[in-house]
């Protein structure tokens, strides 16, 4: 099935008016935020290369959020999560927060929300969760390259800070090149201490 608007259209055709899609981008990685975004869609909305961020370039994503985010019709809010609130109550909760506030944080508060992934107990809104949304629904896949490209802006921000572990290229995650400066660097402000791979090299054992 396409990335459409088919899943907006059923619950228009339900009786809901406004259906936000939500997302988030960075609940993997070794260091930094998490991010979640909401958008909301006009009816008629077309775009020719929205599609899950995932499959985008960093390019492709950059010009969609700009598009995005100067549209007068669509409407859109992002929730920042940092590094202390994830560690006091976890990453799974700190990404349910953030989508919570994500969706708070909109101008106009929608009655509906397609969530992508699994259901997010509680919600202060009635919402359908999607496996894969991010590739079938246009809100979903708005909210994603909202939050990807404001995270990714954010670690080149934190980049430029703590310049010694190349967050500009990896964005946090735990490849190769983030592991080899963790061994020479150990952990700076920003990693997430709770996660075992920084957990090892604090405890030496990395």
């Amino acid at each position: 099935m396409n990335c459409s608007l088919a899943h907006e259209r059923k619950l228009r055709a339900r009786g809901f008016s406004l259906i936000a899609g939500v997302d988030e981008a960075g609940r993997g990685p070794l260091a930094g935020p998490v991010v979640a975004a909401a958008a909301i869609l006009p009816h008629r909305f077309r775009h020719k290369t929205l599609r899950d961020s995932k499959q985008l370039t960093a390019l492709q994503r950059d010009r969609i959020f700009n598009e995005l985010t100067a549209h007068d019709s669509i409407h859109w809010a992002v929730s920042i999560v940092g590094v202390e609130e994830i560690e006091r109550i976890n990453i799974l909760r700190a990404t349910h927060a953030a989508m919570r506030r994500a969706v708070e944080q909109l101008p106009s508060p929608p009655d509906h929300v397609l969530i992508d992934g699994l259901p997010v107990r509680p919600f202060p809104i009635e919402q359908t969760a999607l496996v894969k949304g991010d590739a079938l629904s246009l809100s979903i896949a708005a909210a994603s390259v909202i939050a990807k490209v404001t995270r990714d802006r954010l670690m080149l921000d934190y980049d430029r800070e703590y310049p010694a572990y190349g967050f500009a290229q990896h964005k946090g995650y735990g490849t190769a090149l983030h592991l080899t400066r963790l061994r020479q660097h150990g952990p700076c402000p920003i990693h997430r201490r709770t996660f075992l791979p920084v957990q090892q090299f604090l405890l030496g054992l990395g």
